[in-house]
């Protein structure tokens, strides 16, 4: 019985089928001749393709981005202040429902 290579799960041929499945979004990047050679290098460097520097930079970039924005370090007299203000009640006027509307639509993308 012959056994043809293709057919194999483990194929050259299957493991870039479905490398190319995976791959699900494309970002296109226009930069300087100069910025391409650093990327190139630091990529370099670390064993990596540009496109792998380039994500891993980018994602553990955003993770901090977003952890800063979620997460509120206050003194203990601003924590004091902060929760007092919480319990009161809330007077909505224009500027306030407009600051809240402008939230909304810059965190959630609604």
């Amino acid at each position: 019985m012959k056994y043809n290579k293709s057919h194999l799960p483990w194929s050259e041929d299957s493991r870039h089928e479905h490398s190319l499945r995976s791959k699900q979004k494309r970002i296109n990047l226009r930069l300087q001749d100069s910025a391409k050679k650093t990327l190139e290098r630091a990529a370099s460097f670390e064993g990596k393709t540009v496109s792998q520097f380039i994500l891993n930079s980018a994602l553990a970039h955003a993770e901090k981005t977003i952890r800063e924005h979620k997460v509120m370090s206050l003194k203990a007299s601003d924590a004091e202040a902060f929760f007092d203000a919480l319990s009161k009640p809330v007077m909505f006027n224009k500027k306030l429902a407009a600051v809240l509307e402008s939230h909304e639509q810059r965190v959630t993308g609604r």
